[in-house]
């Protein structure tokens, strides 16, 4: 086996992604509100982006008013990003998916990580990113965390514990 040639992204670049991106497509997404990919969706959707937004679901027809796609293949364009939703061991199929799409970015969720799908995807030229939130990072480079509930805006003299 040879060694990974793939390295995660800096911020800088994790940025760069970003602002090329006109469109994402959210691979795993679902309609449940308590799911994080459609807390994501829901952002994403939002007036705090100007994305064009793809829900992949072979679930659902429609998620937030915004058409679903049954696959990666069946989307309108090769999108900019593919985010995903899905379980690590998923993560490599999904990865070959966006490459023949040619996709331009796989982003694997905040929590997600393969080193196979990392590689299929570096491998195809498309950049990386892994174990990041796009809504949180999007927010983040954006002045946006208060949006997302991260930044509540109090400021406590009181010390915490630990």
């Amino acid at each position: 086996m040879t060694a990974s040639t793939w390295t995660p992204p800096t911020a800088g670049e994790r940025l760069a992604i970003l602002r090329r991106a006109k469109t994402i497509a959210v691979v795993g997404a679902s309609s449940k509100p308590s799911r994080a990919s459609n807390f994501v969706l829901t952002y994403l959707l939002s007036s705090s982006t100007d994305f064009e937004v793809w829900p992949v679901t072979p679930n659902e027809d429609e998620i937030l008013g915004a058409k679903c796609y049954p696959s990666l293949k069946d989307l309108p364009a090769a999108p900019d990003v593919v985010d995903v939703f899905r379980r690590a061991d998923q993560l490599p199929g999904v990865a070959r998916e966006a490459v023949e799409v040619g996709a331009g970015a796989f982003w694997m969720q905040l929590g997600l990580h393969s080193d196979e799908a990392a590689e299929i995807a570096h491998a195809g030229g498309l950049d990386v990113v892994s174990n990041r939130c796009i809504k949180i990072e999007h927010a983040r480079f954006n002045g946006g965390l208060h949006l997302a509930g991260f930044d509540t805006g109090v400021i406590s003299s009181k010390r915490t514990r630990g």
